[in-house]
C-alpha cells in the first residue's frame, strides 16, 4: 500500500477550490487502497471544516507570523513522523515547500507538485519581485527535485515549460463529482433560486471575488448591454481584500441597479428593478441550490488553472461562458461553452449571444456539459490517472505515457 501525505495551504473553505479540488482527491485516492494524510494550515474555519476530509486523516497547524506563507514548527515534525513514501505538493511559493524540501533531502522521498496554475504568466508577474526572492531561497530547489509536475491542462504544461523547468510532466485535470439531477431542491430559500421562483433567469458567477476574475469588465459589459428584462447577474462568493465594495462602487457608477441578498429580501417583488445580486459566500446546499437555479454561468477570468467552477456548472447541465484563459478547451470544441474575451467589448459580444438563444438552445448545451464532465472529469478517472503516476514515480510499472517525459 502506498503512504502519500498531500501538502495544501489552508484545509477549509478559505482555500476557494483547492479545498474541494485537494479533497476530493485525496478521498478518491484512498478509495484506491491508499493511505493518505493531508497536512496543512489552520484559520477560523478548519475546525468546521475538518470532517468533510473523512475518511482521509488531516493534520492542520496554525501558521506563525505570516498567516500565508504557514509557518509552523510542528508541520515538518508531524510529517517526517508519518514518514510517506510519495509527497503531492499543492501549491507553490508557501512554507509547503521548505517542508517538502527538507524531508525529500533527509528521507530521498520523491515529490510531486501540483502548480494549481501558480506558474502561469500572470501568475508569476503578480508580487514579481517577493516570489523572485522566494525563488532564489527555497521555491527554485523546490521546483527543480520534483520527481513530476502535474499539469491540469496542455496550457500548463506549457507554461511550466516557459518558466524554465524540465522535469517530467503528468497532464491530468481536475474532477468532479456528478449530483443527481433528479433530486429535490435542497434549500429553495437560497437567494439565486428565489430569483429563478420569482421569474428571473440567472447568470451565475460563483468564485474568489478578486481582480484576477475580471469582475468589472463583465459588469462595464453588462452595464452596456440592452439586455433582457428577466436576465439578472448574481455574483456569489468570499471577498477578497475589499474588492466586493469596489464592483459595488463600480455598478453604483456604471448605473446598475442592484442589491445585497444579505441585507434585503430577493423575492419577486424587490428583485424586479435590480439586474445585479450579491449574494455572499455559498457552500454546501447553497451552492448547489446556485447551480439549479441558473440558467448560465459566467468566468471572465484573466487566468485560471483548471476551473472548478466550470465543471460544476457543466455537471449541473448549464452553459458556461469563458475566456480561453480558463484553460478548458474541450468547452469550445464540444459546444458546451461561448468564448469570451477578457475586455469589456469580447465579454458584451458573448452576453449577447447568450440573450439571443432559446431557453431549448442553453438546455441542449448545457446537458452536452454535464456529457463531457461524465466522460473525461469524473473523481474516479483523475484518482486512477494520478495513482498510475505515483506507481511509476516509486518505480513500478511500464514505460510513462508521453505527457510524462521531460521535453
Amino acid at each position: 500500500m502506498i503512504k502519500a501525505s498531500n501538502i495544501t495551504g489552508p484545509i477549509s473553505r478559505k482555500a476557494g477550490g483547492l479545498f474541494e479540488t485537494v479533497r476530493h482527491l485525496c478521498q478518491s485516492l484512498q478509495r484506491l487502497d491508499m493511505e493518505i494524510q493531508v497536512f496543512g494550515t489552520a484559520d477560523e474555519f478548519s475546525a468546521q471544516d475538518a470532517a468533510s476530509w473523512d475518511p482521509v486523516k488531516v493534520s492542520y497547524f496554525h501558521p506563525f507570523l505570516h498567516k500565508q506563507f504557514g509557518y509552523s514548527k510542528e508541520f515538518y515534525q508531524e510529517l517526517e513522523v508519518f514518514h510517506p513514501d510519495i509527497i503531492h505538493t499543492h501549491g507553490i511559493w508557501r512554507y509547503a515547500s521548505v517542508v517538502t524540501t527538507k524531508l525529500h533531502r533527509k528521507l530521498g522521498v520523491p515529490y510531486m507538485i501540483s502548480p494549481h496554475g501558480m506558474l502561469a504568466p500572470w501568475a508569476v508577474r503578480n508580487s514579481r519581485w517577493k516570489k523572485q526572492i522566494a525563488h532564489l531561497l527555497y521555491e527554485g530547489e523546490h521546483l527543480r527535485n520534483a520527481r513530476c509536475l502535474r499539469a491540469l491542462c496542455e496550457s500548463e504544461a506549457a507554461a511550466i515549460r516557459a518558466y524554465g523547468l524540465k522535469n517530467p510532466i503528468a497532464i491530468i485535470p481536475n474532477g468532479i463529482d456528478l449530483p443527481d439531477l433528479s433530486a429535490p431542491s435542497a434549500n429553495p430559500a437560497n437567494p439565486v433560486a428565489r430569483l429563478r421562483a420569482a421569474g428571473r433567469k440567472v447568470l451565475l458567477y460563483l468564485g474568489r471575488i478578486n481582480p484576477q476574475k475580471g469582475l468589472p469588465n463583465l459588469l462595464r459589459a453588462w452595464a452596456a448591454l440592452q439586455k433582457p428584462e428577466e436576465w439578472v447577474l448574481a455574483v456569489a462568493g468570499w471577498d477578497q481584500g475589499g474588492h466586493e465594495d469596489e464592483l459595488k462602487r463600480l455598478a453604483t457608477s456604471l448605473g446598475i441597479p442592484w442589491t445585497d441578498a444579505r441585507t434585503s429580501a430577493v423575492d419577486g417583488s424587490s428583485s424586479h428593478g435590480n439586474s445585479l445580486v450579491f449574494v455572499g459566500p455559498q457552500f454546501d446546499e447553497d451552492k448547489e441550490e446556485c447551480y439549479r437555479g441558473c440558467d448560465a454561468f459566467v468566468l471572465p477570468s484573466f487566468g485560471e488553472g483548471l476551473p472548478t467552477v466550470i465543471l460544476e456548472a457543466w455537471a449541473y447541465g448549464k452553459p458556461a461562458l469563458m475566456t480561453p484563459e480558463c484553460n478548458l478547451p474541450e468547452g469550445f470544441s464540444n459546444g458546451v461553452a461561448l468564448r469570451i474575451e477578457t475586455a469589456q467589448e469580447g465579454i458584451q459580444q458573448g452576453l449577447k449571444e447568450l440573450f439571443a438563444q432559446s431557453d431549448a438552445e442553453r438546455v441542449a448545451m448545457g446537458a452536452r456539459g454535464r456529457d463531457l464532465v461524465t466522460q473525461r472529469f469524473t473523481w474516479p478517472t483523475v484518482a486512477t490517472e494520478m495513482k498510475r503516476v505515483y506507481e511509476w514515480m516509486l518505480g513500478g510499472g511500464g514505460a510513462p505515457p508521453e505527457s510524462l517525459r521531460p521535453s
